[in-house]
């Protein structure tokens, strides 16, 4: 994960690739690592940083669907809730059961939730996560004391999984380039270059250096989440759009408002979407919202509706009825969802299942999905790859493949336990070199080693980088994270050799971008 290792490697004069991926979200670094573990050469390409956009901004949620489940989508249930199983399974350092709870406030809420999550844990099979069992008004109090007690009847407790999204991105792109594959970040494909009618190379810009190139494959993989609409226009102008984007936000609360290990799921809002209140990293998210957008954007703001909307609905659950002042951070994600054919469906109603499209040119487009069943749709979509570059057939590894940084048993109360197996090295880090085993912040437990290894070996190019990617702090308490700006900027412009001028940039740069997380 060396930045300048890459660069080299696609310098180099007779270099053709089999596959070049666009897009380093969840989409895009699955099928890399499905594409380099088949024996293809595979180099993938963002524009950003890595998983920047939505796929650092979900629910942290790991799961089959209970909404889907209600929907009658019962194939997708069942590939989610393989694919959560497997996800645990290969990567139990960012993987972990989660308890939810669904508090009753009608007498026949319970058996009826238990019924429909008993059906949810039987078609998991031997991937279950545990049972569903119904709760009385006591034991769901006792679990979760901060629930309005005024018509409660009871609960019903279900298992899911939670991870830390970006973190898990960061370890497959390690995954990926361990087995071969190149990754680079920072460099932005701006046209796409056809000899006989095909799609064979890319124009690509390396957004720090300036450098232009032009990198040939046999097949080009469009994995670019909410912007693949904008790559399929440079291989047709006059294609129609194959996504329809949704704005989903979420609040990030203290941990006094759900205390306990259980999170909450509310099943029917106003808006018929569910909520959830998820204890994460010492905090809870809370979200989240539903929002068509006409168009994609790398930052995406919140709506003030939306604030609103969550505020209102967590408040008529809890007995202390989160404000404004109580919301550490605000960060808002855009869902790439495959555009129904047909018109007039609300966002909410339109499948998470994946779409893969295949243009005249050859071009792959793969769309639509969640980060549950990214290894699912990495599989499916490296099948058509292979056939439209008539390559050597070759069957898929990633079911058992562990991730990097695999370590089981992790202590979720260690504050470096999501990096797993790598928690040594950046201990032994911290005490070689003097200063990096002081605090960055004490109050959101990060050492100044943390940066270094950032920088390092997990190819982190900026202050945010480190602060929304390589650690959660922006989405955990973004003020605090303005204040370990300096420190950040300048142990940054240390590894990667950059100027006060840099440091400077990078400092304002970043509290403008924070400044947008925080509700005034």
């Amino acid at each position: 994960m060396e930045r300048d290792k890459m660069i080299r490697e696609i310098e180099e004069i007779d270099c053709k690739w089999d596959v070049i991926i666009i897009g380093g979200g969840a989409s895009g670094l699955g099928a890399a690592i499905e594409s380099t573990t088949r024996g293809y050469k595979t180099l993938l390409l963002e524009q950003g940083d890595f998983a920047k956009g939505t796929s650092s901004r979900s629910t942290k949620l790991v799961h089959g669907g209970v909404r889907y489940l209600a929907q009658g989508n019962i194939s997708l249930v069942l590939e989610a809730l393989r694919e959560r199983g497997l996800m645990k399974q290969n990567a139990p350092h960012l993987v972990k059961d989660q308890s939810f709870i669904i508090p009753n406030y009608t007498w026949w809420g319970t058996p009826y939730y238990t019924l429909g999550l008993t059906m949810y844990d039987l078609m998991a099979g031997k991937l279950s996560y545990g049972r569903s069992l119904p709760f009385s008004k006591k034991r769901t109090l006792k679990h979760i004391p901060t629930l309005q007690d005024k018509n409660l009847c009871g609960g019903v407790v279900y298992h899911d999984g939670q991870f830390d999204d970006a973190r898990l991105a960061i370890n497959l792109c390690q995954t990926f380039v361990e087995n071969g594959g190149v990754a680079i970040n920072y460099m932005k494909v701006g046209g796409l270059k056809k000899t006989n009618g095909k799609v064979n190379a890319v124009f690509v810009t390396d957004m720090e250096s300036g450098s232009k190139y032009t990198l040939e494959a046999k097949v080009i993989l469009n994995a670019t989440g909410v912007f693949v609409d904008e790559i399929i226009k440079m291989d047709e102008p006059k294609a129609r759009d194959i996504v329809k984007v949704s704005q989903g936000v979420h609040l990030v609360l203290d941990k006094e408002f759900v205390p306990g290990d259980h999170a909450i799921m509310i099943p029917k809002t106003s808006d018929g979407r569910v909520l959830f209140a998820v204890p994460w990293h010492g905090k809870v998210v809370v979200g989240t919202t539903d929002v068509p957008k006409d168009s994609a954007e790398l930052e995406p703001r919140a709506l003030e509706e939306e604030v609103d909307f969550i505020l209102e609905t967590a408040g008529r659950f809890l007995t202390k009825p989160p404000k404004r002042s109580d919301v550490r951070s605000v960060f808002a994600g855009l869902r790439p969802l495959a555009a129904p054919s047909g018109e007039g469906k609300k966002t909410k109603e339109i499948s998470r299942g994946h779409k893969i499209v295949v243009s005249k040119s050859g071009m792959v487009t793969i769309t639509g999905g969640k980060w549950t069943t990214y290894r699912q749709m990495a599989e499916d979509v490296i099948d058509t790859v292979a056939k439209t570059g008539e390559f050597p057939e070759k069957k898929s590894i990633t079911r058992n493949l562990k991730i990097h940084g695999y370590k089981n048993g992790v202590d979720l109360n260690n504050p470096l336990y999501f990096y797993g197996a790598d928690e040594e090295q950046i201990l032994a880090l911290a005490k070689k070199e003097v200063g990096l085993e002081e605090y960055l912040s004490e109050k959101l437990k990060v050492i100044n080693a943390q940066v270094v290894w950032g920088a390092r070996h997990e190819m982190a190019r900026t202050v945010e980088d480190i602060l929304s990617r390589r650690t959660r702090c922006l989405l955990l308490d973004a003020k605090e994270s303005i204040v370990m700006a300096p420190k950040v900027a300048e142990l940054l412009a240390k590894e990667l050799g950059y100027d006060k001028q840099w440091e400077e940039n990078q400092i304002k740069e970043y509290s403008e971008l924070a400044s947008r997380y925080i509700l005034k």
